[in-house]
């Protein structure tokens, strides 16, 4: 898809997600708003509960042509609590955690991944995995580690390159392949009970996005009609 199409997908997704807020009465009074950036919704401002969190990702998730919803929304005039594992040289927000082997001016934490991630237990409201998985042959314990730190109702965002683009295999630092599929799996209680909710597993041509919440506290593994959405 060429850039001046996706700009004007993303323009056209900011007024219908500014519409659905507007004409949603459960949305309306919230103080939110919507950016597209390549079919992702990044939403800033602020919410008084954080119950209003899950109601407005799966609302706005829903939204034909919505790929994943990373929001930065102060609860309570509280900013969310977000780290960057594996960040390189670049985090999602500067007000990130940055966590990566390699020290650069973006890290705040070194530590090597494969050892886990030295961060307290369900002491997050999310975290980024961007273009981390692809890296790791065992990607497995990783995700269990995110699933610890991870407080019940924060959310996993996850991008890797799809399987079926040249850029899976281009990079000969990559040593697993991606897909949507590859998520589903997750979505099952494994020998250690742990599980995750899709909230959002999608992709476009080139890159799987996945938007996952650990199954602990108040949240239950999802339906088959849940997992139809998204996985075969």
């Amino acid at each position: 898809m060429n850039r001046r199409r996706r700009d004007l997908l993303d323009r056209d997704l900011e007024c219908a997600a500014a519409d659905l807020i507007a004409h949603d009465s459960r949305l309306r009074p919230l103080d939110v708003r919507v950016r597209f950036d390549g079919g992702v919704a990044h939403v800033d401002g602020e919410v008084a509960d954080e119950r209003d969190l899950p109601l407005l990702r799966e609302t706005l998730g829903r939204l034909g042509g919505v790929l994943a919803v990373w929001d930065r929304v102060r609860v309570g005039g509280a900013e969310p609590r977000v780290v960057d594992i594996g960040c390189g040289d670049v985090k999602q927000h500067p007000g990130n955690i940055g966590v990566d082997v390699r020290p650069t001016p973006s890290v705040d934490v070194v530590a090597d991944l494969v050892d886990g991630v030295p961060l307290a237990d369900e002491s997050l409201d999310q975290v980024f995995a961007v273009h981390v998985l692809e890296h790791l042959l065992d990607f497995l314990p990783l995700l269990r580690e995110c699933h610890r730190i991870l407080r019940p109702g924060g959310v996993l965002h996850v991008l890797a390159p799809w399987w079926g683009h040249v850029n899976a295999v281009a990079d000969p630092t990559h040593v697993r392949l991606v897909d949507v599929q590859t998520f589903k799996h997750l979505c099952r209680p494994d020998r250690e009970g742990l599980c995750w909710y899709p909230l959002l597993v999608t992709r476009d041509e080139s890159t799987v996005f996945a938007d996952m919440i650990p199954v602990k506290g108040p949240w239950t593994p999802a339906d088959d009609r849940r997992l139809a959405r998204f996985f075969d």
